[in-house]
């Protein structure tokens, strides 16, 4: 996922130069990351424990990955039965390293890849009719517009009832319990980042 660095965080750690596809039908397989210092991204560690908090495993379903960087979180959800990956990021850098990601693992069919910022995501979200079950959100950290994203995707009609949203943030930044229908349901600190997970509720 695309975020820009703090200071405190270095990319080419040995565990980002790792990458990896956690679990499911690509498990173990390695993923490539953007290589400029304009992107973080989570790692493997992180991804096998948000995974494991929404699923571990899906059935189907609709996610938009915003901000996408590398795509890993989007492809983990791929592997994992995800049955579309919508791959959201501005940056060219990003953007063709997700397709080349998304080639190797030969996941054209059932992926998207989109090079606009989160505005024009959504917009086009509404004009395809998408029905969003899993949205992950991960914004550059030193410049996070989390709070008015939940509120614009909340208002979006874009979330299918029980969709999980997944932000993920700095550590000090606390979002709110509730964003409309989306009520925060589980919520934890890896290093420097904090995961904070919503639920939509159902309209019923």
């Amino acid at each position: 996922m695309h975020s820009y660095l703090s200071p405190l965080f270095p990319l080419y750690t040995d565990e980002v130069k790792k990458m990896r596809i956690v679990a499911g039908n690509f498990r173990s397989r390695r993923i490539e990351a953007p290589r400029s210092d304009q992107t973080r991204p989570t790692l493997d560690k992180v991804r096998e424990a948000v995974f494991n908090r929404i699923g571990p495993y899906f059935e189907g379903g609709i996610m938009l990955d915003l901000f996408a960087g590398s795509g890993a979180v989007g492809l983990e959800a791929l592997s994992r039965g995800m049955e579309r990956v919508v791959f959201v990021d501005r940056s060219m850098e990003a953007v063709d390293v997700i397709r080349r990601n998304i080639a190797a693992l030969g996941v054209q069919q059932v992926s998207s890849v989109w090079k606009m910022d989160w505005q024009a995501a959504l917009r086009r979200c509404q004009r395809e009719a998408l029905r969003l079950d899993l949205v992950y959100l991960d914004p550059p950290y030193q410049r996070q517009p989390l709070a008015e994203v939940l509120i614009r995707l909340e208002a979006s009609g874009l979330l299918a009832d029980n969709a999980t949203v997944i932000a993920e943030s700095l550590r000090e930044t606390v979002l709110d319990e509730q964003v409309g229908q989306l009520t925060k349901i589980r919520e934890a600190v890896y290093g420097i980042s904090r995961i904070s997970i919503y639920r939509k509720e159902s309209e019923s």
